[in-house]
């Protein structure tokens, strides 16, 4: 009896003292660290990475990673990461549904990745976008990152709503300046050679008049917009998560999350040590 209630005992502080699940990890809803290759790690929704042959060819896209110029390597932030060759038609990308907790009224969530690169001796001419997460086009309900076309480089983050709903504001001032108030703009960005640097897009409220972001870069907040109303409408079937459009650099750690994460989080995020796949089972 007494050799009893010691086990009773020992389990129930084993119990007590059971670590509890991250909120990173009840937050997560896809997650990518390209260290066994292209497939998600992690993914509510299609794991699998798909390429075609061009942006206007998606209904040709086949399962897989199947350019060549791409390739992964063993210089990720932690593990193996993606590596972007030279510019192409192509593009390869993740599939929105359910990977993505959309709400056409009030969607919030989070992107996380790293990049590596040189932006004034890697990149080939042109704009470049890492990541743009959309259901037609960079300028019609879609959320981005991209590299302008001029050095030195401007990083610039932006979230359109519909493009009937928001190009309307140019009736009364210039396509320009309405553009513009949607992006977050980081001139001499740090990015370098050899340095990974942590990227972390947070938004609520979108296709509601409540809509706000912000951009983080290795746990600073750089800038955000607020009170942008925008109708936010998707064909989930048709969106996709593309990443390296027209993109020469690394990539590492990947992530989705299904609400904004608070500044906390995010500095969590970033000094986590092994990265995401260190949360899950």
């Amino acid at each position: 009896m007494k050799n009893l209630l010691i086990l009773l005992s020992l389990f129930t502080i084993a119990a007590c003292q059971a670590p509890q699940e991250s909120e990173l990890k009840k937050t997560l809803t896809f997650h990518s660290s390209f260290d066994e290759g292209t497939t998600a790690d992690y993914a509510l929704g299609d794991k699998s990475m798909y390429t075609a042959a061009s942006r206007k060819n998606l209904e040709t896209a086949k399962a897989g990673m199947l350019n060549g110029d791409h390739q992964m390597t063993d210089e990720g932030k932690w593990g193996r990461a993606f590596q972007f060759g030279k510019k192409s038609d192509t593009v390869i990308f993740y599939r929105s549904k359910d990977n993505i907790n959309y709400n056409a009224k009030n969607w919030s969530g989070t992107v996380s990745f790293w990049l590596s690169l040189d932006p004034s001796t890697d990149l080939e001419p042109g704009y470049t976008d890492p990541v743009q997460i959309t259901d037609v086009n960079y300028n019609d309900a879609a959320i981005w990152v991209d590299f302008t076309n001029e050095n030195p480089r401007t990083f610039r983050l932006g979230i359109f709503g519909d493009l009937t709903s928001w190009i309307q504001d140019t009736l009364s001032a210039p396509y320009d300046e309405v553009f513009g108030r949607r992006l977050v703009l980081v001139e001499n960005p740090p990015f370098q050679k050899g340095k990974w640097t942590h990227i972390a897009i947070t938004f609520s409220g979108l296709g509601s008049d409540q809509g706000q972001y912000s951009l983080y870069m290795d746990n600073k907040k750089i800038g955000g917009v607020s009170g942008i109303d925008n109708t936010f409408d998707w064909n989930l079937d048709k969106s996709n998560i593309f990443l390296g459009l027209n993109f020469t650099g690394l990539m590492d750690e990947f992530s989705l999350f299904n609400r904004p994460l608070t500044a906390q989080e995010i500095a969590e995020l970033y000094q986590l040590e092994g990265g995401i796949k260190t949360l899950l089972p």
